[in-house]
């Protein structure tokens, strides 16, 4: 059916509290473990790439594996931009055929974090593509970005409720407590400031940085419109974790056609959970 935008699979979340799941897609292998996942509990999903892993990959090969895989796929599938990080960016992920991108201004101050929005929304929505913006800070590893402090800062209502105005994005990425990477304790999530931001903002929300947080805190976030929900370092994690039991009970292989299947078998298992939790029931 080929890829599809963001906007079009996150409102019915927003109205009838569920969410989609957003997955880190790092290469050929986990689009496919992702898109299988989808498929096998009839859900959409969004594959997402860091400006750093379009770096790695191409941002043509990246769009060309997804395009291809979503071409034959069951299920609505999206390409996102997550956390791009200047306006060139966004502008390369439109012109390749990127169907969703998020600007990250949220180190800027206030005022230029806005204009610079504004002015992503304007080229994004002429070309029929959704935007996902981000306000406060969201602690954790994404890319080469650190961040010590997972409450560096949360987002405040009343700006929240500005920033969505001014700047018409379609979907909204509040800091409430998560953090990108896995969390070495369970993270204390600001579910009151959360529902506050809800009440402000008539827009779809995402939660950031969701790879180990217990299950019961992010259905509990679906309550108070968060519809999509990002995971990227749990894939890596049981990934890599497969790989390397592979090689050490086959250490004489050196077919990747074979060292790749369990892997990605490992990944669509971990999709398949995180969509069940996301969604429960509801099918495309």
């Amino acid at each position: 059916m080929g890829l599809v935008t963001t906007k079009e699979i996150l409102r019915d979340a927003y109205q009838n509290h569920y969410a989609v799941g957003a997955f880190g897609a790092h290469n050929l292998e986990i689009i496919k473990a992702v898109i299988a996942g989808g498929e096998e509990l009839g859900a959409p999903v969004i594959l997402q790439t860091t400006p750093g892993t379009i770096k790695y990959v191409g941002i043509n090969y990246m769009k060309a594996m997804a395009e291809a895989a979503a071409e034959v796929a069951k299920v609505p599938v999206a390409l996102h931009l997550d956390h791009g990080d200047s306006y060139d960016t966004v502008i390369k992920c439109l012109r390749a055929g990127y169907t969703s991108v998020m600007i990250d201004g949220s180190t800027l101050p206030f005022a230029e974090n806005i204009n610079l929005v504004k002015k992503v929304v304007e080229a994004a929505h002429s070309a029929g593509v959704p935007v996902e913006a981000e306000l406060g800070t969201i602690g954790g590893v994404e890319d080469d970005l650190v961040i010590e402090d997972v409450k560096a800062l949360l987002t405040d209502p009343d700006a929240a409720e500005q920033f969505v105005k001014e700047t018409n994005i379609d979907s909204f990425a509040p800091a409430f407590g998560t953090a990108h990477g896995m969390y070495k304790e369970e993270p204390k999530l600001a579910f009151d400031l959360l529902d506050d931001i809800y009440n402000r903002t008539d827009c779809p929300l995402v939660m950031h940085g969701a790879s180990g947080v217990a299950a019961g805190s992010v259905q509990r976030a679906l309550d108070f419109g968060v519809t999509k929900v990002n995971f990227s370092t749990e894939l890596k994690d049981v990934f890599a974790e497969e790989i390397r039991r592979f090689f050490h009970e086959h250490p004489e292989q050196n077919d990747p056609r074979k060292v790749f299947v369990p892997a990605r078998n490992r990944v669509t298992n971990l999709v398949k959970a995180k969509i069940d939790m996301l969604q429960g029931t509801c099918k495309v």
